[in-house]
């Protein structure tokens, strides 16, 4: 890779969820709690800040455009943004989201410009809408410095991707410790793969959208055994913070307390020991203790439904709602995670169960999971 990274700490911040002067207004961003957590992410080393085009329906840009970037000089951060291009109804709206994004943050370049989201059907309209060429060409007039994706997806459509697109600077990929070996999701491998192809690597979900952070008992009292003093979250962010090939960890914040902590983690983080990694390893043990769906992901449920059921998505995510205990969270995950092929469509035809080598009643759980996140 010729591209250069210099100046981006190991540890960034996610500007998805921002402190909200109205709760139920998601645009209505506190400012001045959200310069405040500004103020203590850049004195405390912080560089690298990610939003998107969509975040808090646009606002997340504007916020930061008053919080960062007319508070300080653009060399002390580093800007990502997005572009949910699958999600736009035409070719020029997708190719105009990035004119927007520099309006929205005040800003003449980006410094990392990221196709949000790909995987399934969703990467076939960023073929459809020419993005690769069109950030490509960004890239070359230099309103973007870095080109990048990000995914959740396996590691099968991230070896697709970067294989037909070896020209990407980075992705950006969810990891953390309950994903690490997931059946679904395959942090791990995924991993593998970005760093078989030279890839660096910037990790979204290092405590999976909050979850990691607020264990259900089981888990917690693991981890507050091994270290009473010790946050949720900073065992989840140290986990992610010396994996190999990471460029950066975004650590999100909706509160100054929540930055000031993520903050301490960074600048007091020394490499995880084999008792804090088996601290880890005992609290996943307890979360999963729970009975859970055998599902392994091996997909030969979905060969022949004729429906095109997402099976093993909507078997994970009743596995994480067992293991978190946070039906609200999955339900959202579920909403454009199974958006392809929702539980709903089952016939009950029973081509899956006679496929499944782990002898799963699938549609009685298809049918819960229609109960538990499309109600």
């Amino acid at each position: 890779m010729t591209a250069s990274y210099e100046g981006v700490a190991k540890l960034g911040f996610g500007a998805m969820r921002l402190p909200l002067a109205d709760p139920d207004d998601v645009t209505a961003i506190d400012i001045e709690q959200l310069k405040a957590m500004m103020d203590e992410f850049i004195a405390k080393g912080g560089t690298y800040v990610d939003t998107a085009f969509v975040y808090h329906n646009g606002a997340s840009e504007t916020a930061l455009r008053e919080a960062l970037v007319e508070r300080y000089p653009r060399d002390a951060y580093t800007l990502a943004t997005k572009c949910l291009a699958w999600a736009c109804p035409t070719k020029e709206e997708a190719q105009a989201c990035l004119p927007t994004s520099l309006e929205r943050l005040g800003v003449d370049y980006i410094d990392y410009y990221l196709l949000h989201n790909l995987g399934g059907a969703r990467t076939a309209k960023f073929d459809e809408y020419d993005m690769w060429n069109y950030v490509a060409k960004a890239k070359a007039d230099g309103l973007v410095r870095h080109v990048g994706f990000s995914m959740h997806d396996g590691p099968e459509t991230l070896e697709e991707i970067l294989t037909a697109h070896p020209e990407v600077d980075f992705v950006q990929l969810q990891v953390n410790y309950l994903d690490w070996d997931d059946p679904v999701t395959q942090s791990a491998r995924c991993m593998e793969v970005a760093a078989a192809h030279g890839v660096p690597v910037i990790i979204m979900e290092p405590v999976r959208g909050g979850r990691l952070a607020n264990l259900p008992e089981r888990g917690a009292e693991v981890l507050a055994a091994a270290d009473p003093d010790a946050s949720q979250a900073s065992w989840a962010y140290r986990f992610c913070l010396d994996l190999p090939g990471v460029l950066t960890v975004l650590a999100g914040a909706s509160t100054l307390d929540q930055m000031r902590d993520n903050m301490a983690t960074f600048q007091s983080h020394a490499p995880l020991t084999e008792a804090e990694r088996g601290a880890i390893d005992g609290a996943i043990a307890a979360l999963r203790s729970v009975d859970l769906i055998p599902c392994t992901n091996c997909g030969y449920c979905v060969k022949d439904c004729p429906e095109g059921v997402k099976i093993p998505i909507a078997m994970n995510l009743l596995n994480l709602e067992k293991t978190c205990e946070d039906n609200e969270f999955v339900k959202g995950l579920y909403s454009w995670q199974a958006a392809e092929g929702p539980a709903s469509k089952c016939i009950q035809c029973g081509t899956c169960e006679a496929m499944c080598p782990q002898s799963i009643g699938i549609i009685d759980h298809l049918a819960e999971a229609v109960e538990h996140f499309e109600g």
